[in-house]
């Protein structure tokens, strides 16, 4: 007799075509080594309607079937008849349930006691901790374990919502650029532009991420007149941006070097030591503004403003500045907090800081990552960020050119 084949119907709605949903639940089951079965498929008539198909899936097994709905719930497919998630109990402090549901960083909603609950704080490589008395659900980084608290385990009763294809065009042509250095530049910078308009017209943060080549390159100040415009609204970091942003305002150096002339000056090399220095004799930086010992640069316009900030440390950092978040926990659980919220991210020229933002980040929030060095935005892509729209220019043009669109009266 052949053997027993498990199967299960899974139905699945939205642009499927034109935002590629079919096809890649389609190349999930072969890929995993299963078959499908298209019993329905209702194309909308416009590309503003939605689409409708049901499909078979079948495995060989029902683990092998687990494995497959596990891989196409990503994309949308929700089985016919859905049943409640399961839930079980964290066995202690920092520990996940054996076989919990790991997150993506797109929407989620989960099934308890009949009805869908929307899962709050959409973030990738999460556990989701529900309350089926309270009927919610939220998710948890695996720090924030506490034993006894149930968590969703397996694929049932869960749903994802992919992102989709935008419908306005300037916007899809913006969100599908490839990673290129010779996209014309004056386009992306007039569609960043628009980008920040509409964030900050939705009441909505923008945050940047900032690597130390932006004062390397001289590019500070216009970084700061976005902060100073509204456009931005919250700085993340390390020890280095700020060291070498208080260097230039104290000495004139970045690394020892002149900005304004490219010279090394002798001694230099010592500049960021005492830059740190002079800050941690303030006792922070909104006294070394407020009693004079800071008069300009990026954090001095940060303090002026009342802009918050997230410096994270790592273990190469001199000093650290005093504010500089040490513990890397810590340090993750400020990003979040504003992670969660934003409308909108710019990377700048770090690596390690932006994959650590793009982690924390939901899939909805549109995502721009200026870079000269082309391997960061595809690291990006390839950790999971692939509402990344990468930039391969220079940081200092790019921010003086951004800076001067947005200035320009309305």
């Amino acid at each position: 007799m052949p053997a027993r084949r498990h199967y299960e119907d899974v139905r699945v709605e939205g642009h499927l075509i034109d935002s590629l949903i079919m096809s890649k639940i389609m190349d999930d089951i072969v890929e995993l080594g299963g078959e499908f079965e298209t019993l329905e498929f209702e194309v909308g008539r416009t590309n503003e309607d939605a689409s409708h198909a049901l499909l078979r899936v079948i495995a060989e097994d029902a683990e092998h079937l687990d494995r497959i709905m596990t891989a196409v719930q990503d994309h949308g497919a929700v089985p016919v008849d859905p049943s409640d998630a399961e839930f079980v109990a964290a066995p202690a402090d920092g520990v996940f349930p054996e076989g919990f549901y790991s997150t993506t960083n797109m929407e989620t909603w989960v099934r308890i006691n009949g009805g869908w609950v929307r899962a709050t704080g959409p973030e990738m490589d999460l556990g989701i901790r529900v309350n089926p008395v309270e009927c919610t659900a939220e998710g948890v980084p695996i720090n924030d374990v506490r034993g006894g608290d149930l968590y969703v385990v397996g694929h049932k009763g869960l749903r994802v919502m992919p992102v989709e294809r935008p419908r306005d065009k300037q916007a899809f042509e913006f969100m599908n650029s490839s990673v290129s250095s010779e996209k014309p530049k004056a386009q992306i910078v007039a569609e960043v532009a628009r980008l920040l308009q509409r964030v900050r017209s939705e009441g909505k943060a923008a945050i940047a991420v900032v690597g130390p080549a932006v004062v390397h390159t001289g590019a500070a100040g216009h970084l700061a007149r976005l902060f100073e415009m509204g456009y931005l609204n919250v700085l993340f970091g390390g020890n280095a941006v700020a060291t070498h942003d208080v260097e230039w305002a104290l000495f004139g150096t970045s690394l020892g070097v002149r900005l304004d002339t490219g010279t090394i000056v002798p001694g230099g090399h010592e500049h960021h030591l005492r830059a740190i220095n002079r800050i941690r004799a303030a006792g922070g930086f909104a006294e070394a503004v407020e009693s004079g010992v800071l008069t300009k640069g990026l954090m001095h316009t940060l303090v002026k403003n009342g802009t918050p900030y997230v410096l994270a440390g790592s273990i190469r950092d001199d000093g650290p500045m005093p504010g500089v978040i040490t513990d890397a926990i810590e340090a993750q659980a400020a990003m979040r907090a504003w992670c969660r919220e934003a409308g909108a991210c710019l990377m700048f020229s770090t690596m390690l800081h932006s994959i650590a933002t793009g982690n924390m980040l939901p899939a909805s929030v549109t995502t721009v990552c200026v870079d000269i060095n082309p391997a960061v935005v595809t690291k990006l892509a390839d950790r999971g960020s692939f509402q990344t729209v990468g930039v391969v220019t220079d940081v200092g043009l790019f921010l003086e050119q951004l800076a001067d669109e947005l200035a320009k009266p309305a």
